[in-house]
């Protein structure tokens, strides 16, 4: 089984390539810790692969929502990232979504259509 990592970033609020990354990192290191309370050996086994990832663009907060809902429907570990407001953006704002590791076969089948960053 192929697994990786996506990461979806808003691309409908303005962030600088700084913020940008730092919203990545935070919703790439939750969405792992997600991962490694619903399957440990998949989470093991994604390290030890290469940690592949993936980052793509999202169009705005009810794309994020909704893709949100379908992972988490779906038992695929996943996390929003919610700016803590102390830089470029209102507290609260939701930046990015992290989805695995996990299965790449079941990740494609919400995120194939969206485009990288």
């Amino acid at each position: 089984m192929e697994l990786k990592q996506v990461i979806v970033i808003r691309s409908d609020i303005e962030m600088g390539k700084g913020k940008m990354a730092a919203q990545a990192a935070h919703a790439a290191l939750m969405s792992y810790l997600e991962s490694q309370k619903i399957d440990k050996k998949i989470s093991d086994k994604w390290i030890e692969t290469g940690e592949k990832k993936i980052v793509l663009k999202g169009e705005n907060l009810e794309m994020l929502k909704k893709l949100y809902e379908a992972f988490k429907y779906k038992g695929v570990p996943c996390a929003l990232v919610s700016d803590a407001g102390l830089t470029e953006l209102p507290p609260g704002t939701i930046t990015a979504l992290g989805i695995g590791p996990w299965s790449s076969e079941e990740i494609d089948k919400f995120t194939k259509t969206l485009k990288l960053l």
